[in-house]
């Protein structure tokens, strides 16, 4: 009898562990190498797998370069991540390649995606489908070194407010060798980081212009306006000299180093900076314009469900891009990598308004404008070409303007065939 009892409890354990078997689904989320953002996601990952012990989540990332290749290789085989990573500059191609689904109605319905997320999400949104949704949003800031501005003679706690405080700053903080050659600069040039954005989105606008028309698909900074937001570039460095394209590579190395009184950046630079022992930087509100008119750029990396998801496996995925989009998730997000949540109920609290870094970026997304990218690498490198077209071959500013303007309309009309 009580051997009986002994194979009977047996069996039903086996039958117990053979249902949690059958019932567990693996999924697997891609995004790119950013260390704080891998940091962010393991502990999300952590929590939600606690929560819902029957899915287990492989977290998998590549190199920035290798990113996007990496994703569509995998999803046309039929393999790699269930939930991915994307760039919102990056969905249309995304959608053309069949990499991403639209998102479940039950799960995410839209009334509730436009009352509870920042305005920008509608970028994520084609033919009336959404198909990503945030963690995180970003806006632009100027950093500024507080230990560079007291040894230059400036105030710490008084950072320029506009453009001519800004440029008087740069030319107080930049430090020059015996031969005249940079050896820290006032304000880092970096076209292939943030100075883009900043040149397009905020610098354009400033002198009267705006950098497309038809809902972006028309480029129009080909203009006096966007003549004299290329000239105040880059004069920066020709003129005022208080930068150099290619010092150090990257700007966020020459600021983290110490070798740069200011930077324009992102609030994901917020996590790197604040790990730097006795780093003292602050941060303040883009330059506003003579008349006291400011503007900013808004972006985010969203994340989606791929395309070839289905069943249960596509149960789970609605699951686990429920919790990363939730105010919890963007809560540890905003404490982890810096960047803002992109609900409002959980960004524009007392306490991150009030905070002296969260305070400016939040600020900037009043004003902040989200460029509705085709190819948001290529139309970038137009800029890149055209600032290199001008400082390292003398070409005169507005053939480089013009170059740059016919070379971005053809990026965006071969999108639109």
């Amino acid at each position: 009898m009580r051997l009986r009892k002994m194979l009977a409890g047996l069996a039903f354990g086996v039958g117990v562990l053979a249902a949690n078997a059958a019932s567990a689904v693996e999924i697997e989320y891609w995004q790119y190498v950013f260390e704080t953002r891998v940091k962010a996601m393991d502990q999300l990952i952590q929590k939600f797998q606690a929560a819902n012990p029957g899915i287990t989540v492989k977290h998998t990332t590549f190199p920035y370069a290798e990113y996007q290749t990496k994703v569509a290789a995998a999803v046309t085989a039929g393999q790699g991540p269930d939930v991915v990573q994307l760039f919102y500059g990056w969905v249309d191609g995304f959608i053309a390649g069949k990499l991403i689904q639209p998102l479940p109605k039950d799960a995410f319905p839209h009334d509730k995606i436009q009352a509870e997320f920042f305005p920008i999400v509608k970028a994520m949104e084609r033919g009336g489908e959404y198909y990503g949704l945030p963690t995180a949003v970003r806006s632009l800031a100027l950093f500024y070194n507080k230990k560079l501005f007291q040894a230059a003679g400036l105030d710490p706690n008084k950072p320029p407010q506009n453009l001519q405080e800004f440029l008087a700053a740069a030319e107080k903080t930049v430090k020059r060798d015996s031969a005249g050659n940079i050896i820290s600069e006032g304000f880092t040039l970096d076209m292939a980081g943030q100075d883009h954005q900043w040149w397009r989105e905020v610098l354009i606008r400033q002198n009267g212009g705006v950098p497309y028309t038809d809902n972006d698909r028309k480029v129009a900074y080909d203009s006096d306006a966007g003549l004299k937001a290329l000239q105040f570039y880059t004069d920066l460095q020709t003129k005022q000299k208080v930068g150099l394209m290619g010092f150090m590579d990257e700007a966020q190395a020459a600021f983290k180093g110490g070798l740069a009184a200011m930077t324009i950046d992102g609030t994901f630079r917020l996590g790197a900076f604040s790990s730097i022992k006795g780093f003292e930087w602050g941060v303040t509100e883009l330059p506003a314009d003579a008349n006291g008119m400011r503007s900013n750029y808004a972006s985010y990396f969203a994340n989606a469900i791929t395309s070839r998801v289905q069943g249960e496996k596509l149960e789970a995925s609605k699951k686990f891009l429920t919790y990363i989009s939730s105010p919890e998730a963007m809560e540890l997000w905003l404490q982890v990598v810096g960047e803002l949540p992109a609900r409002r109920s959980a960004a524009m609290t007392e306490k991150n308004l009030s905070n002296p870094i969260y305070g400016p970026f939040l600020k900037g997304l009043d004003y902040a404008h989200t460029t509705m990218f085709v190819d948001e690498a290529a139309q970038r490198q137009t800029a890149i070409d055209m600032v290199n077209r001008v400082l390292l071959q003398n070409q005169d500013l507005k053939a480089s303007l013009a170059e740059a303007a016919k070379a971005e309309q053809a990026i965006i009309d071969r999108a639109a065939k």
